[in-house]
């Protein structure tokens, strides 16, 4: 994670450097799509003790020129004052595509859509689960097998080319006075973000980095007269994304060192030793998260025992699907950390076992709200001259306004709050329209709510109406 300086972060008017010709906004799970185009929004920061106001124009047009679509502004929100073509507000972590240079036809944070907090319905489905498991196939890797040899502890991405998060080192060391090395240490440096360690077929344990920095693995290790087979398993949670070179960011143990220590602090360093490379699990490669039996698999049903706290080992579930056509969420509270997959296809990694801080992110910074196990509630955050439109589900009506403020509201569903100023009339015009009905809808404006068009001004920002309505 990155320090809090890197919060408050702020992509504004992509028109500052993009030619205007922008027409039709819309997006989709991967991207802004621009007249119809995918389009990959670059953008670059301003040092702003360095550059004065004079300066901006001849920045932002080199960085035009060197291809950039953005200029990022560390502050929580900017006031963007384009002179002829009109002021607009920019909020944090948001984008800005204007018309012609004068017209605001979209922006990320301004995205009208509603939050649904779901509703636990009565009847324990977990207790209709079907569960069988079968630990992970390891005896090629105790044995040292791999697909690729190197006299050198090589980067983790480079080898596994994003085709699985996991990479198998293996090394042997031969061992003539076992007084030294019987009760060893064994020492490595990784770059992260979990490794697993073997020692001659018996598990040593684990480590993990909290932020998926370096760290050193030391773990007791008994070793045996002649040779012993070192296996280490690295594993990656997720890779960076943000930051500077992130792409430059290496995992696994290279750059590091694999000692042994022995009695006496006696040290042998098994870093240039030949090593074994192999690439992911063999239940990927047998793809057992598939629907279909795998052949040669043998699954576990023994509902007397189940392994707990036992790492590489794979679960598998079977439910009926609750009716309807509702979300369903899956629960993963109670797993340590893994991938999941539902009916063949992946849903990503999970950690439950390891939570964020919850202040990692302010209201600011974060758009997407937060699921709440309540009874039928929606909510909407709708920007000034955008459409407010809400929706029960399943035949249900609104019965109740729960809050409404148009102004500058604080907070998220669930836990918004009035701000420094709102509208009078916040709470019955929202009543008015809505009160009673399956669906309601009205554009949100100054005028809808009483507010006089000179009663804003000096008020910093876009006024904007956050609801939250019980169906």
């Amino acid at each position: 994670m990155g320090s809090s300086s890197w919060v408050a972060i702020l992509l504004f008017s992509l028109t500052l450097l993009c030619s205007c010709f922008a027409t039709e906004v819309t997006y989709d799970a991967s991207a802004l799509i621009i007249n119809g185009e995918r389009r990959l929004i670059f953008s670059g920061a301003v040092h702003y003790p360095r550059s004065t106001v004079e300066m901006w124009p001849d920045i932002i047009q080199k960085a035009k020129d060197g291809g950039l679509d953005a200029i990022e502004n560390s502050s929580n929100g900017a006031n963007v004052d384009l002179q002829n073509d009109g002021k607009y507000f920019v909020p944090a972590w948001s984008v800005t595509v204007l018309d012609g240079c004068n017209k605001e036809v979209f922006n990320t944070a301004k995205v009208n859509s509603q939050t649904s907090v779901m509703v636990k319905k009565s009847g324990d489905a977990s207790a209709k689960l079907t569960w069988a498991w079968t630990m992970e196939k390891k005896k090629d890797t105790m044995l040292g097998k791999g697909s690729l040899k190197a006299h050198e502890l090589l980067e983790q991405k480079e080898i596994t080319f994003d085709a699985s998060d996991y990479l198998w080192y293996m090394t042997s060391v031969d061992i003539n006075d076992t007084s030294i090395w019987s009760n060893a240490t064994l020492r490595v440096n990784t770059m992260g973000h979990t490794l697993h360690a073997y020692v001659n077929r018996r598990y040593a344990g684990y480590q993990f980095s909290q932020w998926g920095n370096s760290f050193t693995y030391e773990k007791q290790v008994s070793l045996k007269k002649g040779t012993n087979i070192i296996t280490l398993l690295s594993a990656t949670v997720g890779l960076a994304n943000y930051g500077i070179r992130f792409d430059k960011i290496k995992t696994g143990l290279a750059g590091g060192f694999v000692q042994l220590i022995g009695k006496n602090n006696v040290t042998m360093d098994l870093s240039t030793n030949l090593w074994s490379y192999k690439v992911g699990l063999n239940g990927e490669r047998k793809r057992l998260y598939d629907l279909q039996p795998r052949i040669g698999v043998s699954w576990n049903t023994n509902s007397s025992y189940y392994p707990i706290g036992k790492p590489m080992t794979w679960y598998k579930a079977d439910f009926k699907a609750p009716s309807g056509t509702n979300p369903v969420v899956v629960d993963l509270q109670g797993l340590g950390k893994g991938h999941a997959w539902v009916n063949g296809h992946s849903i990503g990694r999970y950690w439950p076992s390891w939570i964020t801080y919850t202040n990692g992110c302010s209201d600011t910074c974060d758009y997407r709200g937060k699921y709440t196990v309540t009874t039928g509630t929606i909510c909407a955050n709708v920007y000034e001259g955008a459409q407010l439109e809400l929706s029960c589900q399943g035949g249900q009506v609104i019965s109740q306004i729960q809050f409404s403020s148009f102004g500058n509201p604080q907070g998220q569903c669930g836990s918004f709050k009035k701000g420094s100023w709102e509208a009078t009339d916040s709470q019955s015009v929202v009543e008015a329209a809505c009160i009673g009905k399956q669906t309601c809808g009205f554009t949100v404006t100054k005028e809808a709510f009483g507010v006089p068009i000179n009663a804003m001004s000096g008020i910093n920002g876009i006024a904007r109406l956050a609801v939250q309505v019980a169906c």
